[in-house]
């Protein structure tokens, strides 16, 4: 079975944050522009589907589908035999178990990959620690406080395409998770049952705290 932590994208790694606390870093002004086309590329994508791969620390691999809908939904679909999902549909993320029929929440504000689920997206709005060029590719790194202590979050954009490829998440005890996207479509109609899971399903919802 996955990680529940890893699950969350990283989101609710469980151990004490292990990373000092990095000053934001300054961008020149054609970092800044690349930065902008970048969200406002991305910002005008209302829907995207796509396939996901997963890779972890040790290696291991899983394989997914994902479906996005802005502003702030999004579901990724682990491929069989596991029935576990993650769930964002505006008021939280939601790790849920479809076996178990439980599911695990945490709040959208504590989630690192937030600023690129909203209807508009501004990457520099968050705390931009380092910001790398190579080889076609754009990786913007940000750290954020969460439930569980500092994470940091690397959003990889194809500098022509302006498409984001690839996240990785170090979680505070440094283990990665890399996730790589690829058969992207976008402005695809999503049924909107893709980000729900029944009422009876067993679980905190961090809406109703």
């Amino acid at each position: 079975m996955i990680r529940r932590h890893a699950l969350m994208l990283g989101f609710a790694a469980a151990l004490v944050s292990a990373f000092p606390a990095y000053a934001q870093r300054t961008l020149t002004p054609e970092e800044q522009q690349l930065v902008s086309e970048i969200n406002a590329h991305n910002g005008a994508i209302r829907t995207m589907v796509g396939r996901f791969l997963q890779i972890d620390t040790n290696g291991g691999r899983s394989e997914g589908t994902f479906f996005l809908e802005r502003p702030n939904k999004i579901a990724f679909r682990y491929a069989p035999p596991s029935r576990e999902e993650i769930v964002s549909r505006g008021s939280g993320f939601y790790v849920v178990d479809r076996r178990e029929e439980t599911y695990y929440a945490y709040p959208q504000d504590s989630i690192p990959l937030r600023q690129f689920l909203g209807t508009e997206i501004n990457i520099l709005s968050g705390n931009v620690v380092d910001l790398t060029t190579t080889d076609g590719y754009l990786s913007v790194t940000l750290q954020d406080q969460t439930i569980a202590g500092t994470v940091q979050v690397s959003l990889v954009f194809d500098t022509q395409t302006k498409d984001l490829a690839q996240w990785t998440l170090v979680e505070p005890n440094g283990s990665q998770l890399t996730f790589s996207l690829y058969d992207v479509q976008q402005g695809v109609e999503i049924p909107s049952h893709f980000f729900t899971f029944p009422s009876t399903f067993k679980g905190r919802d961090p809406a109703k705290n």
